[in-house]
């Protein structure tokens, strides 16, 4: 072997070890910023949590406002550790560029979830701890994020709802305002008196501290069914007191109406038989 090829050789040796410890160092450097980016993410993520709640932001922003922190800060730190391997950022840009039409085209729903959740925010038809229902899904708001509302149903089951599903359908909130009225129904016979029916109702309403004054309770005459007289309990109560109240009316009606001397008819159908007499004697 010659002079030149073992100074070939000995070329090609230090172009591989200087090339090795340089992509060593910029793997290790890689491997620090991704480790720092992402604890640095969650770190400014939950302070920025933390200041809202302190300073009393509405619950329904702060866990997209930290969702949105927490991923550009860690979009930045991909962007550095690509940059250790020598991508440019132009490179960068243009492919982010392209993989955010593709996955554009390929996720229209995701996206549709993502406006949908922006638009919750903006125009707040609900807010957390609000009830809401839209006919198909009910339960108590828990958590507003950019892809899905989290919901509680009555029987404590937890329920993801897209938020599209939710925007594009009309919602019931049944927490926004602080009174609510109810309507009660109930049957009396024909044979009873329905003004002495409506004084007993009016009296036991009046025992209930928590039925509101105003607007003023109301008892009715609202139909004349096939085996009753139909009376109508209406009233507003505190949208808190709501079902308590309903239950408690419900539950004292009966026996309101029996010491009144009224009473609760169940479904009764008269028949008539006419004979035909040309077929009797036939």
């Amino acid at each position: 072997m010659n002079i030149f090829a073992i100074d070939h050789l000995t070329s090609i040796w230090n172009f591989l070890l200087q090339s090795s410890v340089k992509y060593s160092i910029n793997a290790v450097l890689a491997i620090v910023i991704l480790i720092f980016g992402w604890w640095l993410s969650s770190l400014l993520a939950n302070g920025l949590k933390r200041i809202m709640v302190r300073a009393d932001i509405d619950a329904t922003l702060r866990p997209v406002v930290r969702s949105i922190v927490l991923w550009m800060v860690r979009l930045v730190t991909l962007i550095a550790v690509l940059g250790q391997f020598g991508v440019q950022t132009a490179s960068i840009v243009a492919i982010l560029g392209a993989a955010g039409l593709a996955i554009g085209l390929a996720l229209q729903g995701t996206l549709q979830n993502i406006a949908a959740g922006m638009m919750l925010l903006f125009l707040r038809p609900f807010q957390v701890g609000e009830y809401i229902s839209n006919g198909s899904v009910e339960g108590t708001v828990n958590e507003i994020g950019l892809f899905a509302t989290k919901l509680t149903k009555a029987d404590g089951i937890c329920l993801f709802v897209p938020n599209n599903q939710l925007w594009n359908s009309a919602l019931t909130n049944f927490s926004r305002h602080t009174t609510r009225r109810m309507d009660i129904p109930a049957g009396i016979s024909y044979h009873d008196d329905p003004a002495v029916a409506i004084r007993a109702l009016q009296a036991m309403l009046a025992t209930d501290a928590r039925i509101l004054p105003t607007p003023e309770p109301l008892v009715v005459v609202t139909d004349h069914a096939d085996s009753a007289i139909m009376l109508n309990i209406r009233v507003w109560a505190t949208t808190a007191d709501f079902w308590a109240v309903r239950w408690d009316i419900c539950q004292k009606l009966r026996a309101t109406l029996e010491s009144a001397g009224c009473s609760m008819p169940f479904p009764t159908r008269h028949l008539h038989i006419m004979r035909d007499p040309e077929s009797e004697a036939a």
